[in-house]
């Protein structure tokens, strides 16, 4: 009977789905599939309150790439104790290795690569939260990453703002517009994403070491972070990454646009076709710096202008066309 009950379920939640994995692409489709196979037999869907796919996977994107992943956001029922969660996380772990969102690597340099995907969440294609870490916005919770390490460095609220802005419920409730409200945009979160994506960009270079290793992809993965953040900060929008690098190149002096028009021109084609190119990897972290400090001169000239206007509207009024002195 509870065989049964659990067939009967993962039917039902793949029809509920099968519309929205339409335009995702087969990789990306068997991977979601196993995974709600996976909470079937282990805890049942009947516990996942909402099942989010954010990122470069969704239909909706024109942003896959071969060193893409696929961003999986469940929000379980609070009765879903923290072991069944912690016991999940291997499995998941297997299923990401066997549709290839994950490398395998042995010794020592796996144990550092395993250690740095946790801490900071990259490439990593499964998140497994609870509904009063959402609703209380608990970061490391929501993301299961390092509590220190992204309480210092990640910018939290950007990343939660590009989450709701650039996602689809494929099942459950949409519970993006409870935490809206609470999410801030400061300029310390640029300044955290500019140390945390330079320490990425500078890691990537010192994994060129080992041959082994895809490093160009951590490298890839900085710099469309520091765009992606950036252009938030900027624009409070999720756009596709070729409108932001076209943004970024409009910001630069006329002088400096053929220089980052060549970089940002490298960068769309190495994320497509991800080789060694050293002396790209070299120019990154100068190019993540600048991209950080135009965000935060455009927004600073931004801002003084709209002050400037909301000064002008008030003073027209009290100025009816040009006689002065003024009469009452």
């Amino acid at each position: 009977m509870q065989e049964a009950n659990a067939l009967k379920n993962k039917i039902s939640i793949e029809k509920k789905i099968s519309d929205k994995l339409k335009g995702i692409n087969e990789q990306s489709r068997n991977y979601i599939k196993d995974v709600i196979e996976l909470i079937n037999r282990e805890i049942g869907v009947n516990k996942i309150l909402s099942l989010v796919l954010f990122g470069s996977q969704r239909a909706q994107s024109n942003e896959r790439t071969t060193v893409s992943d696929c961003d999986l956001l469940l929000i379980f029922k609070d009765r879903v104790s923290n072991r069944h969660i912690k016991e999940m996380e291997k499995y998941f772990i297997s299923l990401e290795i066997k549709h290839n969102f994950r490398e395998v690597n042995s010794g020592l340099v796996n144990h550092i690569l395993e250690v740095i995907q946790q801490t900071t969440g990259i490439f990593v294609s499964h998140f497994l939260t609870k509904k009063r870490y959402w609703d209380q916005v608990i970061f490391h919770k929501i993301f299961r990453v390092n509590k220190v390490f992204s309480t210092i460095f990640a910018p939290r609220n950007i990343v939660l703002a590009n989450v709701i802005s650039n996602s689809t419920i494929l099942y459950g409730d949409d519970l993006r517009n409870k935490i809206k409200p609470k999410i801030r945009i400061t300029i310390f979160e640029i300044f955290r994403s500019t140390v945390m994506n330079l320490m990425i960009s500078f890691f990537s270079i010192l994994l060129t070491l080992f041959k082994n290793v895809n490093s160009i992809k951590y490298q890839l993965e900085a710099i469309k972070w520091t765009l992606k953040a950036s252009n938030y900060y900027c624009f409070r929008d999720s756009e596709n990454l070729n409108k932001i690098v076209n943004r970024f190149i409009s910001l630069e002096r006329p002088k400096s646009k053929g220089r980052a028009k060549k970089f940002f021109s490298d960068f769309l084609y190495l994320r497509k076709s991800p080789q060694s190119n050293f002396n790209f990897m070299i120019r990154a972290p100068f190019r993540i710096l600048k991209i950080h400090i135009k965000a935060i001169l455009f927004k600073k000239i931004y801002k003084n202008r709209r002050e400037s206007k909301k000064i002008q509207k008030i003073i027209k009024p009290l100025m009816p066309g040009r006689s002065f002195p003024l009469r009452f």
